[in-house]
């Protein structure tokens, strides 16, 4: 009798520690959209953007993953508190929705139609769509050109979009699931131009592998401002907001600018003002 109500004891025991180690997991889990204090804060960006998101063996770098970590870092969360998560631009408001993210920081153009979806804090960057060619072309000298070239972009930017209704509809375009896909093509003369914005494109000139190898058209078909999403509703937009106020004031964006893109000659657009969407 003795040796049952030891046992049984224990069980109660072990029971309640079981209990107390579930509700202390839960409470220490907290989402990223409760504004900061939770565990991790989960952030998608591009993996394959020089200069603006890019995963590289040591981490991640460029000006999306300095704006993001500065937010984050606003919001409560410390650099080893965030999770980075690959946002193809055909996913990014699936990826919203569904809450595989707390926000996207990925070269992400607010956009009327992308608006209806899902909320944007910003403007963060003016950037300018343009064209990427080879060194040596001397065939594409205008926008009019586009229309007889072939051009490679991404499915489900912005840039693919606006060449197809507006900028160069007789073009042939060619969509890829990346950027960096449109590369090799455009090396070895099988496409005319990789077309998206300007500040991709300069990240993408900067490469070693690439010195001398590429331009930039300097067109400036369109202006692009870059939004950080969030999804609909979401209280993390004024956050945020705040966030980028802050980051221009204290001169880290002009840092980030400097860090990212100096490299690349590229000559930026001044920090836009937040709600300040150019058209």
């Amino acid at each position: 009798m003795k040796l049952r109500k030891v046992t049984a004891a224990s069980a109660a025991v072990f029971a309640l520690a079981l209990t107390a180690t579930a509700c202390g997991s839960d409470d220490g889990d907290d989402s990223g959209s409760s504004g900061g204090g939770g565990k991790k804060i989960t952030i998608g960006i591009k993996f394959d953007q020089p200069g603006l998101g890019q995963k590289t063996p040591d981490g991640y770098e460029g000006f999306d993953v300095d704006i993001a970590t500065y937010v984050a870092k606003k919001l409560g969360y410390t650099e080893d508190q965030i999770e980075w998560k690959e946002s193809k631009s055909a996913d990014r408001e699936t990826m919203l929705q569904r809450g595989d993210v707390d926000f996207i920081a990925a070269t992400y153009s607010i956009t009327p139609e992308r608006s209806e979806k899902v909320d944007f804090a910003g403007p963060y960057l003016l950037a300018h769509q343009d064209v990427l060619i080879r060194a040596d072309d001397d065939k594409i000298k205008s926008p009019e050109d586009l229309n007889d070239a072939k051009l490679c972009s991404v499915t489900g930017s912005t840039s693919a979009q606006n060449i197809k209704e507006k900028l160069a509809p007789k073009a042939q375009l060619q969509p890829y699931p990346t950027y960096s896909a449109c590369l090799p093509g455009l090396q070895n003369g099988a496409i005319d131009a990789l077309t998206t914005d300007d500040s991709i494109l300069a990240g993408y000139a900067s490469q070693k592998q690439f010195e001398g190898k590429f331009k930039l058209g300097g067109f400036k078909l369109t202006n692009e401002n870059y939004g950080i999403g969030v999804k609909k509703g979401s209280d993390l937009k004024d956050k945020i907001n705040k966030a980028l106020e802050e980051m221009v004031a204290d001169k880290s964006w002009d840092k980030a600018v400097k860090d990212n893109f100096g490299p690349a000659n590229y000559k930026n657009e001044p920090a836009p003002k937040i709600g300040d969407v150019k058209s």
